[in-house]
């Protein structure tokens, strides 16, 4: 499907992004969604033929060489990072692939609907609750939770997208957390399973193991398909980090394909530009 909108950067309405999706899973491929840190990494994203981005402020930090955690502290303004990212990097050089922004939901400092305004007029054609408190648990989940920073504010965040026509590509953790977003419109679901492995600054062991993975990802997929079967599933993260590992999570669960986020945009780059200069290096004088 042709973009409607002319000129580069330009947004897709909530069901033309859906229609997208279904057309690929229609043709037995595997959904394939990645995050972009910089607009070299989105281009060549676009050219391998990904079906959509997501500019996450834990892109920024990625591709300066920092663990992608780094997202989820205090060390910069998230939502203000991301509209950063998109307005000067990845919007104006993309040419027809969809892009949605990373929204960190319970900033109590944003009036959401507001944020969302901006985000929308931006040219994103969808919302992602990044960074999500979906990943964090026991005592500071708690505290959070109690003090009307948790989980729900991501919620609600999405509920305003779904009002507003933004697509919405939102991360979960757990069962709950997919019905509640199911509940809130979510357009996809990513089964987030923890931190990716791998890499020069990706954790080195797994939160948990592939069975481990594959048996959280089908609970959540089951829990929003009883709310909407018309939800798209992906997976993502701890030690699905290859094709290989995607593969294997496509055949053992209903996912419909996957995001990539340092196991997509960061690995790339670092054993590419590794090997290249280590071949570059390997040059003698005459």
């Amino acid at each position: 499907m042709a973009n409607k909108w002319t000129g580069k950067g330009n947004p897709y309405t909530k069901q033309e992004v859906r229609d997208r999706f279904r057309k690929t899973v229609e043709s037995g491929k595997a959904i394939i969604a990645a995050g972009a840190g910089t607009g070299i990494s989105a281009k060549f994203i676009e050219r391998g033929g990904a079906d959509l981005i997501i500019i996450y402020n834990s892109g920024r930090f990625r591709m300066a060489g920092h663990g992608s955690t780094a997202g989820l502290m205090a060390y910069g303004d998230a939502n203000a990072e991301a509209l950063d990212i998109g307005e000067y990097e990845v919007l104006p050089v993309v040419d027809e692939i969809p892009v949605v922004c990373g929204v960190h939901g319970s900033d109590p400092r944003r009036r959401m609907w507001h944020h969302l305004l901006k985000v929308k007029d931006m040219g994103f054609s969808g919302v992602n609750n990044f960074p999500t408190h979906s990943i964090v648990d026991g005592h500071f989940r708690q505290v959070l939770e109690e003090t009307g920073m948790g989980f729900g504010k991501e919620v609600e965040m999405v509920e305003l997208a779904t009002k507003m026509d933004l697509f919405s590509i939102v991360y979960v953790a757990t069962a709950e957390e997919a019905r509640q977003m199911a509940n809130a419109g979510a357009d996809a679901i990513i089964s987030h399973v923890g931190t990716t492995v791998g890499g020069s600054i990706g954790v080195r062991g797994a939160t948990c193991s592939m069975d481990e993975a594959v048996e959280r990802t089908q609970e959540i997929i089951e829990a929003g398909r009883n709310v909407n079967p018309d939800i798209f599933f992906l997976a993502h993260g701890g030690p699905i980090m290859g094709p290989a590992d995607v593969r294997e999570v496509l055949d053992r669960t209903d996912a419909q394909g996957f995001v990539g986020a340092s196991s997509l945009e960061r690995m790339g780059i670092e054993q590419s530009l590794e090997d290249l200069t280590r071949e570059f290096k390997s040059l003698s004088l005459r």
